[in-house]
């Protein structure tokens, strides 16, 4: 049933943006987001010495991202980060940090490509819409002009995808300092849709690094509020119910109280159905708008525009992540998407949720970050091209075999083959705690290697990932093959 009810939702999600609904998806006007006439900078800290000796330097300003609004200007504090000396960063990496009006510091990959490397560093404020100024004030007028204008330009994804791109024309007015060939976009969750959205529809990026952010599917689910299929609304709050008897064996009650207020949190910055039917939507419309909302950042409708233009792409996902549903579907539809899977993988939780696995606080995702810099910039490793998988179930022995094949002959160095059985449907709570398991894989030939796993009951169903590192150029990449989903018969 629980399967059935997630086909539905799909159903919900791919309506066509030609249909009769007049919900449009958010568009940027590029003239607007380059134009630096509009930025209105303030100077909070001129360039300065940054650290302990002189080898870098620092500068703090705030900028306007846009009118959002008539009346209603969203602005954001900028840090800049580049080497004291020597001439314009032609590398440009560009991130996130909190909205307070204070220098950002940066840490783990992004400070080793600064240090070593000499990239220059962007890093632009960006929060959920209700920590945002006006507090208050905001989250409410996006809502009330996406319902009064049915333009998904008033919604979440938008305005992150317009941060990360005016940070970039702000750090382009300092032409003494940023002059850059190559522009790489990160960040994790809302940043990973800003990194993902600042990609899609503007050329001046030539890379995307997106982690724990959507990329085929609507993040936590439909972006109207009611609209869950009814199974899987039964299926969390039972859930919720065996948390609190303590009947759940992969997670916490003490998990109840923060899935409760991260499913309020982010039921705020979204408008419901009965708010969509007092503004004379109709069900169409509303339909159109669960998928219209992420629309901006859905790197899957735009590959083969992306892939002509060059731009890189390198996403870092958990596998039991609410915020990024779908890998099932990407795995069917996009095979060779350039991918890092985690096993087990969180989005990220308070400590009471039990979420132990959370993906941007990894360190081999962070390495990821540099090893995929590495490459962009200065071509010092190579990227590996995602393993073609195939399996084979014997029913007899209940034994799955997989094997692992890499297109551009990659010998990584350490492989391994993952596995969840029965695992719970896309948008249900039960799925976050689905357990995974592992064995090491073994080369069975040139760029192959294979793995097996023995059950002792037939399971209904397996999802199935391959991992593998790579090491090469003083870093080491881990990526994984495309989820693999099975039913077993």
């Amino acid at each position: 049933m629980l399967q059935c009810a997630f086909r539905v939702l799909l159903g919900l999600l791919v309506v066509s943006f030609t249909a009769t609904a007049e919900v449009r998806p958010g568009r940027y006007n590029l003239a607007e987001v380059r134009d630096p006439a509009t930025l209105e900078t303030r100077v909070i800290e001129d360039w300065q010495q940054w650290g302990a000796d002189t080898k870098f330097r620092r500068k703090l300003v705030e900028i306007t991202v846009c009118e959002w609004w008539a009346g209603q200007k969203v602005r954001l504090p900028v840090t800049f980060l580049a080497p004291a000396k020597g001439g314009p960063c032609r590398n440009l990496l560009l991130g996130n940090t909190g909205v307070q009006l204070k220098p950002a510091v940066p840490t783990g990959a992004t400070l080793r490509l600064l240090r070593d490397h000499g990239v220059g560093i962007v890093l632009i404020g960006m929060t959920s819409i209700d920590l945002m100024e006006p507090v208050g004030k905001l989250d409410v007028g996006m809502k009330v002009n996406f319902l009064k204008t049915k333009d998904a330009r008033f919604t979440p994804a938008w305005i992150w995808g317009m941060s990360d791109m005016r940070a970039l024309t702000a750090a382009l007015t300092e032409k003494d300092v940023f002059q850059p060939g190559k522009v790489l976009a990160t960040g994790g969750s809302k940043r990973g849709v800003g990194a993902a959205a600042a990609g899609i529809a503007d050329d001046r990026f030539t890379a995307i690094l997106p982690v724990v952010a959507p990329i085929i599917d609507s993040p936590g689910g439909p972006y109207v509020e009611g609209m869950m299929p009814v199974e899987i609304t039964r299926a969390n709050e039972q859930f919720l119910a065996d948390l609190l008897a303590d009947k759940v064996p992969n997670a916490p009650a003490s998990a109840r109280t923060p899935l409760i207020s991260r499913q309020k949190a982010r039921a705020d910055e979204r408008i419901t159905v009965r708010e969509a039917r007092d503004a004379g939507w109709s069900e169409a419309e509303m339909k159109v708008a669960c998928t219209a909302a992420w629309e901006v950042c859905r790197t899957t409708s735009y590959l083969p525009e992306l892939k002509k233009r060059g731009l890189e792409i390198f996403y870092n996902q958990g596998s039991n992540d609410a915020v990024s549903p779908g890998l099932r579907e990407l795995g069917l539809r996009f095979p060779d998407f350039p991918i890092y899977v985690v096993p087990g993988g969180h989005h990220g939780a308070a400590k009471e949720a039990g979420m132990k696995k959370q993906v941007g606080s990894l360190p081999e995702v962070d390495e990821n970050l540099y090893a995929f810099g590495l490459h962009h910039f200065f071509g010092k490793r190579p990227m590996i091209a995602p393993p073609k998988i195939t399996s084979h179930w014997d029913a007899a022995t209940r034994r799955l075999q997989v094997t692992a094949k890499f297109p551009d002959n990659a010998e990584p160095q350490q492989n391994d083959l993952w596995w969840s059985v029965d695992r719970h449907p896309d948008y249900t709570l039960a799925m976050e705690y689905d357990a995974w398991e592992s064995v090491p894989m073994k080369r069975t030939g040139p760029a192959t290697f294979s793995g097996e796993a023995t059950f002792s009951a037939k399971p209904r169903t397996l999802d199935v990932l391959t991992v593998h590192q790579h090491a090469a150029g003083g870093s080491t990449l881990t990526l994984s093959s495309s989820l693999l989903f099975l039913e077993v018969k």
